[in-house]
């Protein structure tokens, strides 16, 4: 789509194109890795690296002495496969970064920032590393090279002459190290302003506000030894086989150990069904463990329901044999809140909690037989629980059943949301919060001779109607695709586009490239693999997983280009540019020895003390947790607060279905590797809607055809030509890929309290083409 040249004076196009490369459908399949994960991972590296360049890179990563994966933030296990500690879509990460295609002068010269707007994020994405920092000048089509001190003397020109700081808007990608985010919130916050929206708004914002409401910590509580030792794991809203693909090895560990899976998702998944583990040569000639899964096929967004219900179940069995279900010694001396959920559970209906998820009553009964065999119970989430209105409440719902069979404390038990980005849990405990706690604001003041803003920032969804509303005027980026991770498509660029100055740092093409501010400036940085120089000596950084274990990083790839320099670097220099003759921190020192932002944050981050020392231990160190190792939850009253939600009713007018945003298999974040969806049978196309066969007949629709998907919160927003699959996805449920679909994600359609936009609680009807 394309608006007038005032508003658009480049004539971008605001939405990706809807470019067909032919559709094809194979058989779904029931478990996933093996042989073809082993062939596309080649496959990939061949395109991108070279063979043997890229089997040398990947011999490091994840590995105790090398690079932690670019991609998802799966723990690491004690003992590392000599094979190889990595799966196919970690390759894929590492093959777009190490590439040897580049984003140069040339490149640039060619291809107007009009012609790029018009690419697939697939086709952007494919193009190579950018080499050098680029200026996309006011008026100008074209991005042109830009000296590195030139770049900081505009970015510091433009944030000094803003009435405020907080007209400022700074980004931060869940890529970032530890490092790089705790000089980046000490710079902005130095600046004057909390504005430090991340991509944690987007997707676990609601797991860290729930369980911080209920258990005082918000992450999760378990580490991956629970895993393995667990007896139960339910895994709700999440697909392990593409979006955390080395979970399977953990899942296999577990289903070997006696354990036992349920999985509660609108559509079945091929990892939490079975795994061929491509190392071991039994596993492929025997066609893989089949996990044996209890599939319970919900309707989106009836989390709340569904627990409510098994928690029902579980209170009729509690009570015709007191004391045989519910942990009482547990639930009186570490909780509060429960004469108020029993009240609750007691006026839940169960048969009716089953009709709003559409399953049998019998399919919730033999869930709760299985929660009430063993207290060894962990429930894993992701975002198919957190991208909803009601998000929190569903967090509240988890730690509700945990809690009743007091399973916190004690191993292969507890809280597991798996977080997507490989630092992003790390960023939010260094500081990166648009709402950071009173505790860091004044241990940020001990440390620095400045005062530390003290009002809220905004979020994600509070920055793209600042720079809407014309109350944000720079937009600085450190890392991720703003434009494509963002809901409201032609919101969110139109609000993108009414900046003065929008700034990326990056290591390839991105559409944040191409739909700017007045003025765009490219930063290139070091990617994970790479080799990180600094006065002559080398650096590593450190990361923060999913488990709350922090390791470093150590890449030793030649960089992509000379002129890159990394994330730490670049927030150092621009610091000092910025301030100028008021240096309150010695940028320059920080920025050649990595052991020096270390001390920094040990002196004001809690749990980090003898930081140089313990992250060189060969696995890191685990931070402390006390929901996890036994103690007292970290609320103010030392104990776990059950809460009372109501289950949302499911209404939909005739015609309406509910829509919700997933990932492909070839594709991780706002990344798209290719346009194979192997594991759903889905091959060259991601314009498609999977719908239930019934619902197709309907609506007068056969597989294949294409249609429009049209919301019409507030206003008609529409989304152009999508082919119909037919797919076992629960009836009046449809689901899409992202970022294709962002654009009928209403921007003012959030989570309560924690603002996460709903992308997985769309209202849509279609519009035959």
């Amino acid at each position: 789509m394309k608006t007038n040249r005032t508003l658009n004076p480049r004539n971008i196009a605001l939405l990706p194109p809807d470019k067909h490369t032919g559709l094809k459908l194979s058989a779904r399949k029931d478990r996933a890795a093996g042989i073809p994960a082993l062939v596309e991972s080649l496959a990939h590296i061949r395109e991108e690296t070279g063979i043997l360049d890229g089997i040398k890179i990947l011999n490091r990563m994840n590995q105790k002495d090398g690079f932690d994966c670019p991609s998802c933030a799966w723990p690491d296990p004690h003992h590392r496969s000599k094979l190889g500690e990595y799966c196919e879509n970690g390759v894929k990460a590492m093959a777009e970064e190490a590439t040897t295609k580049r984003v140069d002068r040339a490149f640039f010269a060619q291809h107007s920032v009009e012609e790029l707007s018009h690419w697939s994020d697939h086709e952007l994405g494919k193009s190579g590393r950018v080499t050098e920092p680029f200026l996309l000048r006011k008026g100008s089509n074209h991005y042109e090279p830009i000296s590195w001190d030139e770049a900081y003397a505009t970015i510091a020109q433009r944030l000094n002459t803003l009435p405020s700081p907080d007209d400022a808007i700074f980004y931060t990608s869940g890529r970032a190290s530890n490092e790089a985010a705790y000089l980046y919130q000490l710079f902005v916050r130095m600046f004057g302003t909390n504005n430090l929206p991340d991509c944690s708004n987007m997707c676990h914002e609601s797991s860290g506000t729930g369980l911080g409401e209920t258990i005082g910590v918000g992450k999760g509580t378990v580490t991956l030894d629970d895993i393995h030792e667990a007896k139960l794991i339910l895994i709700m809203g999440q697909n392990p086989g593409t979006n955390h693909p080395r979970m399977l090895s953990a899942l296999k560990k577990c289903v070997e150990n006696g354990g036992k899976l349920v999985n509660i998702n609108p559509l079945p998944e091929a990892g939490s069904m079975g795994f061929v583990d491509p190392q071991s040569v039994g596993s492929v000639l025997t066609n893989g463990t089949i996990f044996n899964t209890l599939h319970v096929g919900l309707r989106i967004n009836t989390d709340v329901a569904f627990l409510k219900g098994v928690m029902r179940l579980l209170l009729n069995k509690e009570d015709a044999a007191p004391g045989s279900v519910f942990d009482h010694a547990f639930i009186s001396g570490k909780t509060d809140g429960y004469d108020a959920l029993i009240a609750d559970l007691r006026l839940t209906d169960a048969q009716k909690m089953a009709d709003i998820c559409a399953v049998p009553l019998a399919q919730l009964q033999e869930v709760a037989d299985l929660v009430a065999s063993t207290d060894r119970i962990i429930v894993s989430w992701a975002m198919g629980l957190t991208q909803h209105v009601n998000a929190v409440a569903n967090i509240h719902q988890i730690v509700n059943l945990l809690l009743l069979r007091g399973a916190f404390g004690k191993p292969g038990a507890g809280a597991c949301p798996v977080r997507g980005h490989s630092n992003v849990q790390g960023d939010r405990t260094m500081g990166i919060f648009e709402r950071p706690s009173s505790d860091l604001l004044d241990a940020l003041d001990a440390r620095y001779p400045f005062k530390s803003p003290r009002e809220d920032g905004t979020d994600v969804v509070r920055a793209i109607e600042a720079m809407r509303d014309g109350q944000a005027k720079v937009f600085f980026a450190l890392g991720g695709n703003f434009i494509s991770a963002t809901p409201d498509s032609e919101v969110t660029a139109l609000a993108v586009m009414n900046c003065n100055l929008t700034v990326q740092v990056s290591t390839k093409l991105n559409r944040s490239h191409v739909i700017t501010g007045e003025e765009a400036i490219i930063l290139p940085c070091l990617g994970r693999t790479e080799r990180d120089m600094q006065n002559g000596k080398p650096q590593f950084v450190t990361v923060e997983d999913s488990m709350s274990v922090v390791h470093r990083s150590q890449g030793t790839h030649e960089p992509a280009s000379a002129h890159l320099r990394s994330e730490p670097a670049i927030v150092c220099q621009l610091a000092a540019a910025t301030f100028g003759a008021q240096q309150l921190v010695d940028w320059h020192s920080l920025s050649t020895n990595y052991d020096l932002i270390r001390e920094e944050i040990q002196a004001v981050i809690p749990d980090f003390e003898n930081f140089n020392k313990r992250v060189r231990q060969p696995e890191g160190f685990l931070l402390p947790n006390g929901p996890r190792d036994g103690a007292n939850f970290t609320t103010p009253s030392g104990k776990a607060h059950f809460m009372v939600d109501q289950a949302p009713a499911w209404k939909l007018a005739p015609g309406e279905y509910l829509m919700m945003t997933i990932r492909t298999h070839d594709q991780f974040n706002t990344t798209i590797y290719g346009l194979e969806d192997r594991y759903r049978g889905i091959h060259g196309e991601r314009r498609v809607v999977l719908m239930h066969a019934h619902d197709m007949a309907r609506e007068g629709l056969k597989s294949k055809d294409r249609v429009d998907l049209v919301n019409e919160h507030g206003r008609e927003r529409v989304a152009t030509d999508f082919f119909v699959v037919p797919y076992d996805i629960a009836r009046g449920c449809l689901a899409t890929y992202f970022p294709e679909a962002n654009v009928l994600v209403p921007l003012d359609q959030k989570a309560d309290k924690s603002g996460t936009p709903a992308s997985k609680s769309v209202v849509v009807k279609l519009r035959k083409r």
